[in-house]
């Protein structure tokens, strides 16, 4: 009976603990995403955490105006990055992120975690003028 027990403590262990790696710590997905950053700010009353948010710009109308936007927003962990972002505001950037199943309050309020800024143009340089 104590044995059995043993066992049955251990199986628990043992899959809490693949349970909370794969929806926590074990990306579901990767990629990158561009747009013009609007916000990116350090938030938080325990847990300091770097949060953004991008628009991505859809189909673009005859006046070139875009005709629908998305927003994506996102959590920076690494502090060199987040120094980064901050002098980015306003300018169109392509950023890579890893995608979690679950936050963690220590990791930021999105399940999109950038890592990488892979590309900064100033907007007034992409619209050719």
């Amino acid at each position: 009976m104590r044995k059995s027990l043993s066992v049955l403590v251990l199986f628990i262990l043992i899959g809490g603990g693949f349970f909370f790696y794969r929806h926590y710590y074990d990306p579901s997905g990767e990629g990158s995403r561009s747009g013009l950053l609007v916000h990116f700010v350090q938030e938080g009353n325990f847990f300091k955490t770097y949060e953004g948010e991008m628009i991505q710009v859809g189909l673009h109308s005859y006046s070139g105006m875009p005709a629908s936007a998305k927003s994506f927003r996102f959590s920076v962990t690494d502090k060199a990055v987040a120094d980064s972002l901050l002098s980015c505001k306003g300018k169109e950037i392509v950023l890579h992120y890893n995608e979690y199943l679950g936050t963690l309050p220590w990791r930021g309020h999105s399940n999109c975690v950038v890592d990488k800024i892979l590309f900064v143009t100033d907007v007034a340089d992409s619209s050719g003028r």
